[in-house]
């Protein structure tokens, strides 16, 4: 089988170095007044004062938001609105992980359309213009920069809202792989555990495309090759670009075909237990392949993955390299040292029926290649909860 080249709406800035170019990047943007939206985390790491200090050689103004916090709820992002109307600000740039990214996202909802959060859950429910974004990501993960969607917990029932327009998507990411240099091992392991999810996934999902297929396979091809290579050597900055760049071609094939069960089963166990998303995802991602590759169409689209990195040859039948794209999978997440039993984050058998009825109601349950039940989302979790 024969996947298109793959691409990705969003333009890539891409190297060792690549952030000192974010003040060009603005100016080619039009940007004057930026807010950079980050957490405090990164601030006391230093990743702010270099990004702040390139943007005034280039002459642009820059106020930083950095409140924000793992999972971003509309809380966070009604702060964030009120720090870009205070600075006036033409532009956002998003610096951090998903959360960060997601959060400048958000606030640029609201900022140029008015109302809350919550008014954009779905898609393309902005109709005014927005303001340039820039995407700058410091992990090597959630794919958030080649994304139009903003996921935003409710503050309430904790559920994710996830907000998505075309016009959200951002002019321009900086990959600049020394900016992960600081990530601890478990954040290193988790977001590229999460990373290999979204290229699994986004391959066999109802709306997968030729286009998001090439897509899933260039970022397969690149995390399953250099995953262990980074947790193994964190200074290896070329595994660690590879990786970045795996992410950001994960985040464009979900930007074109969405994701599936893994990602809906690994919801609740965040949203109910404090499961981090990266392992949550990471310890159901080999069931649901296991489940979905007695599928037809969900085989031939695992079979590209593994062709794409070499795991088999293309002769091989679709169940054939299913199975050793399972034990592929398998083998990377016991190299990340994720792999935990269920219950020994508390949970048991009686939270099974909450978790699986919470999983069904995901909405990128939807996009499954199976269409998924609670009693197979209950079957999931069963196999992973001793």
């Amino acid at each position: 089988m024969h996947t298109k080249q793959a691409s990705s709406p969003v333009h890539l800035v891409t190297g060792c170095g690549s952030v000192r170019r974010l003040g060009s990047v603005l100016e080619e943007e039009g940007i004057r007044r930026a807010l950079i939206v980050t957490d405090s985390g990164l601030v006391k790491a230093g990743h702010v004062e270099p990004v702040m200090a390139t943007l005034r050689e280039s002459g642009v103004a820059a106020s930083v938001f950095d409140e924000v916090q793992e999972n971003p709820n509309e809380d966070v992002v009604a702060a964030s609105v009120d720090a870009a109307l205070a600075c006036n600000a033409d532009g956002f740039v998003g610096l951090g992980g998903g959360s960060s990214l997601d959060t400048a996202k958000a606030c640029n909802f609201v900022v140029t359309n008015g109302g809350q959060i919550k008014d954009y859950w779905g898609r393309e429910k902005a109709s005014q213009p927005m303001l340039p974004f820039i995407a700058v990501p410091t992990t090597a993960g959630t794919g958030s920069e080649c994304q139009r969607f903003a996921l935003i917990s409710d503050s309430r029932t904790h559920q994710k809202m996830a907000c998505g327009d075309r016009k959200a998507l951002a002019r321009a990411a900086v990959l600049d792989p020394e900016l992960t240099l600081t990530q601890p091992p478990l954040v290193t392991s988790c977001t590229g555990m999460d990373a290999l999810a979204h290229a699994v996934e986004s391959a066999v999902t109802r709306d997968a495309t030729a286009e998001s297929l090439a897509c899933s396979c260039e970022a397969f091809r690149r995390i399953q090759s250099n995953f262990t290579v980074v947790m193994k050597d964190p200074n290896d900055l070329r595994a660690r670009e590879h990786m970045q760049l795996g992410a950001a071609y994960a985040g464009a094939a979900i930007e074109l075909s969405m994701l599936g069960a893994a990602h809906a089963a690994a919801n609740p166990l965040t949203a109910h237990f404090g499961v981090t998303h990266g392992q949550a995802v990471a310890l159901m991602l080999p069931e649901v392949v296991r489940l979905n590759c007695e599928v037809d169409r969900a085989a031939a689209g695992y079979k590209c993955l593994a062709v794409a990195a070499g795991l088999i040859e293309d002769t091989a039948s679709a169940k054939e390299a299913s199975l050793v794209l399972l034990r592929r999978i398998v083998r990377l997440l016991d190299d990340s040292g994720l792999r935990r039993p269920l219950h020994e984050f508390g949970i048991h058998e009686n939270d099974l029926d909450l978790l699986s009825r919470e999983a069904e109601a995901q909405w990128v349950a939807q996009y499954n290649p199976i269409p998924m039940t609670p009693l197979l989302f209950e079957m999931c979790y069963r196999k992973v909860l001793w």
